[in-house]
């Protein structure tokens, strides 16, 4: 069977042989099917970013494999990795051009891969497709095509990100705690609209996240990690049952420790 996503026996240590050595990933086993939808769980330090990090080549990883759609990126370099991949990210500052109206922002994201400039403009056909996924969004920006991005709130820069994310149909869309930054009602908002990008894209997709309970409605896979291993994988029927309760008692069933964490939300 082929995975869309593999992650064979990957270990990241920073800072080997010091006195600050950080054991971040040990041995890192996961396979994604083509359309999953995983929620990443765990605490401080677990490895749930260093794991999405490791996927898109930000730094080398020690021992293991990587492979995205058949296709080994383990000695890719960041930049190589791109076309297989859409990322956003916890700051809605990153992943748009502030300066740059949203129909140039999605231009550049559509545009990903061909020539860099924007010289020839955007076309009308490109300007209607553009109009069609905004209105999509419900947030009224369709409206607003020409307004610059530094001018929008934290959500709607978040839903445009998330727009160009998956406007070349990645293999693969990684939300590294895409709506830790916003108020509680725009986190809502942004994940509705994560869910319905994935689904009407087929994406395959992981969600780093510290809101258990939105691991548990969102996806249909739940990983939980704890000090740089998966210790929880649960898909499915048996996902949609999970009770916030269920997760902190796995937590201590696998780790020996009760769930101590600040910024892990409960509710």
């Amino acid at each position: 069977m082929s995975y869309m996503l593999e992650i064979k026996n990957v270990h990241k240590i920073f800072n080997a042989g010091t006195i600050n050595q950080k054991v971040a990933l040990n041995g890192v086993n996961l396979q994604l099917n083509e359309g999953d939808f995983v929620t990443i769980i765990g605490g401080n330090g677990a490895g749930k970013s260093t794991m999405l990090n490791a996927i898109a080549g930000v730094w080398d990883v020690d021992e293991g494999q990587i492979i995205i759609g058949g296709d080994d990126v383990t000695a890719l370099p960041e930049h190589k990795r791109a076309p297989y991949l859409g990322r956003v990210f916890q700051d809605p500052m990153n992943g748009t051009a502030a300066t740059m109206g949203i129909d140039e922002n999605m231009a550049i994201a559509a545009r990903r891969g061909q020539s860099r400039t924007l010289r020839w403009g955007i076309t009308r056909t490109e300007r209607e497709k553009y109009y069609e996924m905004l209105k999509d969004l419900g947030l009224g920006l369709e409206e607003r095509m020409t307004s610059k991005v530094g001018l929008l709130s934290g959500g709607q820069r978040q839903a445009i990100t998330l727009l160009m994310a998956a406007i070349q149909k990645p293999k693969l869309l990684l939300l590294d705690e895409h709506t830790a930054a916003l108020d509680p009602k725009t986190a809502a908002k942004v994940l509705e609209i994560s869910d319905k990008i994935i689904e009407e894209n087929h994406l395959t997709a992981m969600m780093v996240t510290h809101n258990m309970k939105d691991a548990i409605a969102h996806g249909n896979r739940l990983v939980m990690m704890h000090e740089g291993r998966i210790i929880y994988d649960v898909a499915g029927e048996e996902k949609k049952k999970l009770h916030v309760s269920d997760l902190l008692a796995k937590f201590e069933e696998a780790s020996g420790s009760e769930f101590a964490n600040d910024r892990m939300m409960f509710v």
